[in-house]
């Protein structure tokens, strides 16, 4: 079977290879009706693009980079799916890249990859969006950026975030509401900007309800499950102790779980536990996991579409969205109860 050229796509859409070449290279001056004959044509003649030629025709890579700093898993893959579902559908690639931000040469191997691969854009998640040298080094560029979830100077480049302050205020406050008072918090990594946000949400909620925040009910985690395992030992060693503990994210909620379990502390009975970010394992541990559902997937795709779409623009220096805030969600599950409920 002959592989399909722009030239039978442009027959079988009946417009010029001009207007196919608009629609595969994403730009915005073509009519929905006229996209969507092209794209049906290009599907149905499994017409796929001249990377290279595409490349040297409009001095684009068609590559998105994924920079990340991130421990936890199912965090990152979830960002790499949502960036990734958005690429696909424009005729992007998206190259995901581990990186240590904290490290000394960060700014090299920053270099040595935009140099390498020329990427159209760069989309940075946590921890590697707080990471100054490396938007230094990128800005150093000229490459297009889009940081997700940036704790701090927000204002230097585009964004998508969600509020963690209120969301965490949410959970706190429903705790508070189902009558527990000794509530025990588990801070994220504290190099994570959202992790200092988080503990101010739940700050805020306990004043507003005034109750006092009590030192030995606050621990430092990491995010790892580790890190909830070890504070849970510390937490529940304080007297009182805690009838609830809330965590900076599920993976140390789950940590605190484990000990609660080991402990022989029935959950939400005996101690309610939640997390935060509605992590896969959230609904499949037991009792599924009262979490806030953070929307990962959604905030890499409008990162992806926030890059793209000034790519795109018919004027490289065209006005584009400098942020996006998304919604989160309160998902009450089986781990959370009234103080001594079942």
């Amino acid at each position: 079977m002959a592989i399909a050229t722009i030239f039978d796509v442009a027959k079988a859409a009946g417009v010029s290879i001009k207007t196919v070449s608009l629609v595969m290279n994403g730009h915005a001056n073509v009519s929905e009706q006229t996209r969507a004959r092209v794209l049906k044509a290009a599907e149905e003649l499994h017409y796929t693009p001249n990377q290279s030629a595409r490349s040297l025709a409009g001095s684009r890579s068609f590559l998105i980079g994924l920079l990340y700093d991130n421990p936890i898993p199912s965090y990152i893959t979830t960002v790499q799916m949502g960036a990734v579902s958005f690429c696909r559908k424009n005729g992007y690639h998206l190259m995901s890249e581990p990186i240590d931000s904290t490290m000394d040469n960060v700014d090299q191997h920053v270099t040595q990859l935009l140099t390498t691969l020329r990427p159209d854009g760069i989309i940075l998640a946590p921890l590697a969006t707080d990471s100054v040298a490396l938007i230094e080094r990128i800005e150093a560029f000229g490459t297009p950026y889009v940081r997700i979830a940036p704790g701090s100077d927000r204002e230097r480049s585009p964004h998508v975030l969600m509020s963690d302050k209120e969301a965490a205020a949410a959970m706190t406050a429903y705790l508070i509401g189902l009558g527990h008072r000794d509530i025990g918090f588990v801070k994220g990594h504290e190099k994570h900007g959202a992790s200092h946000l988080r503990f101010e949400g739940y700050v805020t909620a306990m004043r507003a309800a005034g109750l006092g925040v009590r030192d030995d009910l606050v621990a430092q985690g990491d995010f790892s499950f580790q890190s909830g395992f070890e504070a849970a030992l510390s937490l529940l060693d304080t007297d009182p102790r805690p009838t609830a503990i809330f965590c900076s994210n599920d993976e140390m909620a789950l940590g605190v779980m484990s000990v609660a379990h080991r402990e022989g502390l029935h959950v939400p009975r005996d101690l309610s536990i939640a997390g935060f970010d509605d992590a896969p394992s959230a609904s499949v541990v037991w009792p599924p996991l009262t979490t806030i559902h953070q929307p990962i997937f959604e905030m890499a795709e409008a990162a992806a579409e926030m890059l793209i779409a000034r790519k795109s623009a018919p004027g490289a220096d065209a006005p584009q969205p400098k942020s996006r805030t998304l919604d989160f969600s309160l998902v009450v599950r089986g781990s959370t109860a009234p103080p001594g409920g079942a």
